[in-house]
């Protein structure tokens, strides 16, 4: 069979953006191939993204299911990967005119927040891990939602906090405004760019803007999120005007439409920088809409309102964090994010584990096929230490603002000797330990948090400067709050802390609710280098899938480090893990390969085997090494919508 040839093109919107630096530096490194950023099919023939024409990646597909025959892309200079293809070519466009990483991804976090809502918005939150080629330096930017300043530890659970009596918020803790929370994403993206962009910030707007007004068509798993949700939609006549027909249907699947509210809150906060959305009319609008007491249904549904003000907006402030930085089989560097994400001490102390066993061995047969069928001791080794790690991170992870982890912190946490110990807990040969224990590391009076996250999207783009952005963004569940305002939903974010501020037993629980506390993540933008400190990028990879990030993540590192597969190859592969519980995920999405033996296997292991599909997974960038040379290589979720784009295959 004759092999696909990827080439990739500009697209006029790109020629617009003007070539001035943030502080005047006109030293863009602007690409003129004329093949970068859109596709070449197996014709020959071009095909802009977004454009309708035959072969678009960006034409609308099924929701769910596993795509067969991806292959890795390579490219030479710079790449984006997303899972939306839309939000590729906005990030790639702006690569191409010279723009940094951080240029790149505020332009791809506008084109989300419109074409992939159920997933992230420009009122959520996010977690970015950033590498600055010049200095060799590895950043974690925070902008992380935040609770109000009224909000206490019942502001979930009570509708009136001070009263034991109270009843709950209604209709849910999820649709009332008490899971709105102080949005970050826009703050981080603004922090990041001041230090890192080329660009004019009001360059970055335009492919969103332009979608919203011209029109788009309705990705999959957008038309199904909007199905699924219709009822909950139906209570906000923003939401009803937006993903509603005349006749009061959902819209499908693949119809073009339009968002100019949406076009116009980008059109504010290009002209008026991230502070547009903190302060003056958008931010009042936001504050008003979580607020809201009825539906705007024909039964005026009640609606616990969110206790959120316009100072809560004005005080927030993203931040910087020391990156979670560890050594793996001292041959690589891992940096992912610090808390208040769990998700990258829980990769770090996991891999901290399986460093003590030879998991080159257990690799997984064929990889060539779609990364292959895992082994048995392969997803035995890997699922045990997530069971670990997941204990400590139930127990002892939280917002360090506000609750400190444990022992000397981080270091007690990733301490070798103290993870070896951990290690000596799992039996290659014997059974799963499933559910177990936080690890010893001091008299810490915390209780237990096993609160369920979801949602969340994931890019990552490498620029022809040789800078690194790995980027997490949620809205948190499908569609986040259901409340709409400025063409962009607010998300359910706060749901991720504790509902209960203590266990049953009373305890106190590190992740609850307190006044601009923020609450507990699992997302986990995550950076490799070669060798035992930045420098020598390797890969940058992240995920969707709320609480199962770690499981998404881990399983692609080991497999690009321990098993020597390729971006796709990982990427593609089978998801499998665990979290502090008896049940071991083994992803039943592509049905094409037989996965009877490992279930089998694993059974007489003493695993209970949860075989259901799963519909999310990574996105990953690699650089690969031939004839010397420095190469990129990309892959895609083969469960979702997205694409890699770049500057051209090699």
């Amino acid at each position: 069979m004759r092999k696909k040839v990827w080439f990739w093109t500009l697209t006029p919107v790109a020629l617009t953006l003007a070539l001035s630096g943030c502080d005047g530096d006109s030293g863009l490194v602007v690409d003129n191939n004329a093949d970068s950023c859109s596709i070449v099919s197996s014709s020959g023939s071009a095909v802009v993204v977004g454009s309708g024409a035959t072969g678009d990646p960006a034409a609308p597909e099924a929701a769910s299911g596993y795509r067969l025959g991806y292959k890795a892309k390579q490219s030479s200079k710079y790449m984006v990967v997303a899972n939306t293809p839309l939000a590729t070519k906005a990030g790639c466009d702006v690569l191409k005119a010279g723009g940094t990483a951080a240029d790149a991804a505020v332009a791809v976090q506008a084109v989300l927040g419109l074409v992939e809502p159920q997933s992230s918005t420009i009122a959520g939150s996010a977690f970015m891990m950033y590498y600055d080629a010049a200095t060799k330096k590895v950043t974690a930017y925070d902008g992380r939602e935040a609770a109000p300043a009224a909000a206490t530890g019942f502001y979930l659970v009570r509708q009136d906090q001070a009263n034991a009596s109270s009843p709950a918020p209604v209709p849910s803790a999820r649709r009332s405004g008490r899971s709105i929370g102080v949005p970050g994403v826009m703050r981080m993206l603004d922090l990041a760019h001041k230090e890192h962009g080329k660009m004019q910030w009001n360059q970055l707007f335009d492919e969103g803007i332009t979608l919203a007004t011209s029109g788009y068509k309705i990705p999959g798993r957008m038309g199904d999120a909007i199905k699924s949700s219709a009822a909950s939609l139906a209570l906000d006549a923003n939401a009803v005007a937006a993903y509603f027909n005349a006749d009061g249907t959902p819209k499908a699947t693949g119809t073009i439409t339009t968002n100019l509210p949406y076009a116009q809150s980008l059109r504010t906060v290009a002209n008026g920088g991230a502070d547009a959305l903190y302060t003056g009319a958008l931010a009042e609008a936001i504050v008003a809409k979580a607020a809201q007491s009825v539906g705007d249904d024909a039964s005026r549904t009640p609606i616990t309102p969110s206790l959120l003000t316009v100072n809560d907006l004005k005080n927030y402030q993203a931040k910087k964090r020391e990156p979670v930085c560890t050594t793996y089989r001292s041959s690589y560097y891992i940096c992912t994010m610090s808390p208040p994400s769990s998700g990258g001490i829980a990769i770090a102390q996991a891999l901290g584990i399986l460093e003590n066993f030879n998991l080159s061995q257990y690799g997984p047969s064929n990889p060539t096929n779609e990364g292959g069928v895992p082994s048995v001791m392969g997803v035995h080794l890997v699922s045990e230490a997530e069971r670990l790690a997941y204990a400590d991170r139930d127990k002892y992870v939280a917002d360090t603002d506000f609750i400190p982890l444990p022992g000397k912190g981080l270091s007690s946490m990733l301490d070798k000797t103290y993870l070896n110990g951990r290690a000596a807990l799992i039996n290659p040969n014997g059974q799963s330990i499933g559910l177990t224990t936080a690890g010893n590391l001091g008299d810490v009076p915390l209780g237990v948090d096993k609160t369920v996250e979801h949602g969340t999207t994931h890019f990552s783009i490498v620029d022809a400067y040789g800078n690194v952005a790995s980027m997490t963004t949620t809205v948190e569940s499908t569609l986040g709050s259901y409340h709409m305002v400025g063409g962009f939903m607010l998300t359910n974010q706060l749901t991720d802390f504790s509902a209960q501020p203590a266990d049953t037993a009373g305890v106190p629980i590190a992740n609850r609710v307190a006044p601009g506390k923020r609450p507990r993540s699992t997302m986990a933008p995550t950076l490799v280098f070669k060798g035992t400190g930045p420098g020598d990028f390797l890969m940058a990879t992240g995920s969707p899938g709320g609480g199962n990030i770690i499981q998404y993540v881990l399983k692609t590192v080991v497999g690009a480090l321990d098993w020597g597969l390729d971006t796709q190859q990982a990427t593609s592969l089978v998801n499998f893990g665990a979290s502090n519980s008896a049940t071991t995920n083994v992803d039943g999405s592509n049905t094409s390969l037989d996965l009877t033996g490992l279930i089998a296997g694993l059974q007489a292991k003493g695993h209970t085997v949860s075989n259901a599909a799963q519909s999310s997974g990574v996105s990953s960038i690699m650089r690969v090494n031939r004839n010397g040379v420095p190469k990129l290589e990309g892959g895609v979720d083969p469960r979702r919508e997205g694409i890699v784009l770049g500057d051209g295959a090699l």
